[in-house]
């Protein structure tokens, strides 16, 4: 389900010992839906190019299975359509799972139907937060974490019953 790739577990002294680890609230989001001028980069590139900023973060959330050129252009022909939300949503929902985050203000797909922009910002901003910078790949996170020792900021649920 979640490939190969490195996986961050919020268990044991190694979580503990992350830069990152005692500063984020656990199970919330770091920033609000509305929250965007909070990075002016995203927000402005996702103003303009809003395939371009989903495109990095799909490639980030899905762990390099899917390309960033491959999703920023479905993400481009799908927004001449109309309907690039449809598309967006599942991404949204696959960060939320990773870092077991709530669905707020309201469900994924109105999100992203309504506030297409600031989803995308605000995940963006939620990767950073949680050390993954979207701009440089999947495989240069991969290299800075190896490179930092730092384990990767992606957390897979435990079980439910």
């Amino acid at each position: 389900m979640y490939g190969n790739g490195p996986v961050f577990k919020a268990e044991g002294a190694s979580f503990r010992d992350q830069p990152y680890a005692g500063q984020l609230p656990q199970g919330l989001w770091t920033t609000g839906l509305c929250d965007c001028h909070e990075d002016g980069h995203i927000c402005v590139q996702t103003a303009i190019m809003p395939c371009v900023s989903f495109a990095q973060n799909t490639e980030i959330v899905n762990r390099g299975a899917i390309p960033c050129m491959s999703a920023g252009l479905i993400h481009l022909a799908l927004g001449f359509l109309g309907c690039c939300w449809l598309y967006a949503f599942p991404s949204r929902s696959r960060l939320r799972e990773h870092f077991a985050l709530p669905e707020e203000p309201c469900r994924d797909f109105w999100v992203h139907l309504f506030c297409t922009p600031c989803a995308i910002c605000q995940e963006s901003r939620e990767l950073k937060n949680r050390g993954a910078d979207p701009s440089i790949g999947w495989l240069s996170n991969i290299e800075k974490w190896s490179r930092e020792k730092v384990t990767p900021p992606i957390v897979v649920p435990g079980m439910i019953r």
